[in-house]
């Protein structure tokens, strides 16, 4: 027999992750009416990213960077996917300034795995060379 309040605190926690996180089939299905912000830094943005999704790395959002935001509508951060977390501190940042904020759970690597669409064009880089793209 499970207890009524285990019951109420196991929904009052899926409840809180499904305010604060958004899956890829989720987002692809409201693409249109969310802001999707890459919190990673340019390069990578400019290498790979989701369409429509707009460059504003995590280190630089503050209160002057952001003064030109709507603050009525939902933004959506993402980063590289499970290894990063440049868009849980671009989620942070923003919603330290006010704003409606989910984080894309998975990131840009579940977005594709899920099939859809990126754009951008660089060269993969060899391990050697590769850097924390956050």
């Amino acid at each position: 027999m499970v207890d009524s309040t285990v019951d109420e605190a196991r929904i009052a926690h899926y409840a809180a992750k499904l305010e604060f996180e958004i899956d890829a089939w989720d987002l692809r299905a409201m693409q249109a009416a969310v802001v999707i912000i890459d919190a990673r830094a340019a390069d990578a943005y400019e290498k790979e990213h989701i369409p429509d999704a707009v460059s504003f790395p995590h280190r630089t959002m503050n209160k002057d960077t952001t003064a030109h935001l709507r603050r009525d509508v939902l933004y959506v951060t993402y980063c590289d996917g499970v290894g990063c977390n440049a868009s849980t501190k671009g989620a942070l940042n923003l919603a330290r300034l006010g704003f409606c904020v989910k984080e894309l759970i998975g990131g840009l690597d579940w977005w594709k795995r899920d099939g859809y669409a990126t754009e951008g064009g660089w060269p993969t880089l060899a391990a050697a060379d590769a850097k924390c793209p956050c």
